[in-house]
Parts: C-alpha cells; structure tokens; sequence
C-alpha cells in the first residue's frame, strides 16, 4: 500500500495569493494554476487581465512540474537539439511544458503537486511561481 500526500484546496488557494501578490506587484495580470502531485488540477485562477490563451498554458505548467517533479525551465534546457529529452514537449499530446514558470510543490522533500504560471514573460513567470510557493511554505 502507498501514502500520498498532496496539496488540498486551502494549500491551492495559498499557492494562489502568494503568486497573485507578486503577480500584482510586477503589474502583470497572470493565470495561476495548482495541481496536486499527480498533475490533476486542483485550483485555478485568471486574474483581470491574464491572457484567455494561458488559461491552458498554466495549467499545463503546473501538470508538467508536478507529474514530472521537474522544473519546466529545466525541460527547456534539456529538450533542445542534442540534449536528452529533445522532442519531449509533443510528448502526452503536448502537454508537457518546456517554458518557465513551472514548479513542483515540495515539502520536506516530497513532490505534493505543482504550480503553473502563465500569462508574462517567462521569468515573470517564475518569479511568481517562486512567490507563490514561497508564501505557502511560510504560511503552513
């Protein structure tokens, strides 16, 4: 028998302020995704502003980042011309992300889910997903 621990709502909606926070601070209206650590969705919010087109992109980040327990920037690097994982992105019908702003969830070493942002640049991307996981670490 196997025991999971994973992220619950009130964990999401954490992930969420503190990523939305940040996401306020740079001026750039985000989608902010929250799966649990198989890659199911758990939350997700379109903040006034945040692209229609993220909507999917950010929760494709979170599913990537939690399924895979890896970074979405760290497939970026991986998967070009060469590299190990090339071609890895059109893997799962696409899904998988290779774009930053992607994060696994980590607590006391365990994946428990991931968050995905989408909607700014990139590293404004991960700078909020940083955030948000930085405010759910803070405050549990």
């Amino acid at each position: 028998m196997i025991t999971i621990r994973r992220l619950d709502i009130s964990d999401a909606y954490l992930l969420i302020a503190g990523a939305r926070d940040k996401a306020r601070e740079i001026g750039v209206p985000m989608c902010i995704a929250v799966t649990d650590e198989s890659g199911q969705l758990i939350a997700f919010e379109r903040m006034d502003g945040g692209k229609v087109t993220s909507t999917t992109i950010a929760i494709d980040k979170a599913f990537t980042a939690a399924a895979a327990k890896k970074a979405t920037h760290e497939y970026g690097a991986a998967s070009q011309p060469g590299n190990p994982t090339f071609g890895i992105h059109s893997a799962i019908g696409g899904r998988l992300m290779v774009v930053g702003g992607g994060l696994p969830v980590a607590v006391d070493g365990e994946v428990v889910g991931g968050i995905g942002i989408s909607s700014g640049t990139p590293t404004q991307d991960l700078q909020c997903a940083e955030a948000g996981i930085a405010h759910f670490l803070a405050m549990r």
